[in-house]
């Protein structure tokens, strides 16, 4: 290999093109490399010319690479990911003095639960450090560290890329949150018969508790679903509504004094909340260390 044909090239360029595959929109695009869509479109017209080739065609709003961009990106990707790694290397990160940019992803009951002490936290250590956080559930996890949108994740994980590694936080246990002051925790019975309020991304009415239920013969009402945790104390509020939720959920939400929780009245599996990133990422001085905050502010 002729390494003399590196000068040709710039890695602004390389990191585009890399970004146009997986977006396949140069709007976009452009929002991701924080740039404007003029600089993505010349940055493209050079990428043409250097390797005279169309590498792209517009269909409607999409941008479909051709077998000339796909071989590019199928050496270009780990090319980027082994740079990245090398440029790590070469400088030490300091917590008090960095203004690096984090981008992570929380799952919903995460990020109403758990996140708060651990920005106040960050804060106070690393006071010039930006976190990007994005919504992320168990699904969306795999293609958010492939596109690098995240470099870390934490949730109730599945499965993951070959690349990547994962770490348990905390095992967790359901718990049922309540608004009205009875005294007496739940019977089966109660819990079955009251109605209740599943949390699902997708609008779906069903969750693990039903699952859980099924195995005992038993089943319950949802009478509401709702896209976030975070609408919960107010719809519970007054009403003989019932919820399960992760236990650092709950918990947070009965901190109020408003609403109280306790076990479910019936034994279920013990969850475990994930820590997840790409293995290339192992080395890098300041992922590190949000890995380790991360561990240290979430975990048990």
């Amino acid at each position: 290999m002729n390494r003399n044909e590196l000068r040709k090239a710039d890695i602004n360029l390389m990191v585009v093109i890399e970004t146009l595959m997986q977006e396949r929109n140069v709007t976009r695009t452009a929002e991701k490399l924080f740039l404007g869509q003029p600089t993505i479109s010349s940055a493209l017209n050079r990428l043409r010319g250097l390797f005279n080739d169309p590498l792209f065609v517009r269909i409607g709003h999409r941008m479909e690479p051709n077998a000339r961009a796909e071989q590019i990106y199928q050496h270009l990707s780990p090319a980027l990911d082994a740079l990245s790694v090398a440029l790590s290397l070469t400088h030490e990160f300091d917590p008090a003095t960095s203004s690096m940019t984090f981008r992570i992803g929380l799952s919903d009951d995460v990020s109403f639960a758990l996140l708060p002490p651990v920005l106040q936290a960050l804060r106070s250590e690393a006071p010039n450090i930006v976190i990007v956080v994005q919504h992320a559930d168990y699904w969306r996890i795999p293609e958010l560290l492939a596109n690098g949108d995240i470099t870390v994740g934490i949730t109730r994980t599945r499965d993951l890329p070959a690349n990547a590694k994962r770490k348990r936080l905390r095992r967790v246990h359901a718990k049922v949150l309540r608004a009205d002051g009875g005294e007496a925790p739940l019977s089966l019975d109660e819990y079955c018969a009251r109605p209740r309020v599943q949390v699902s991304h997708t609008a779906s009415i069903h969750g693990m508790a039903d699952e859980w239920l099924q195995a005992l013969g038993r089943k319950r009402q949802v009478v509401l679903s709702v896209p976030q945790f975070s609408a919960l104390p107010g719809l519970l509020a007054g009403t003989d509504l019932l919820v399960s939720l992760p236990d650092y959920t709950a918990e947070a939400m009965a901190a109020s004094g408003q609403l109280r929780c306790e076990p479910l009245p019936f034994d279920s599996p013990v969850l475990e909340l994930d820590m997840v990133w790409l293995s290339l990422l192992d080395s890098d001085p300041a992922e590190s260390w949000l890995r380790q905050r991360l561990q240290d502010l979430m975990g048990e």
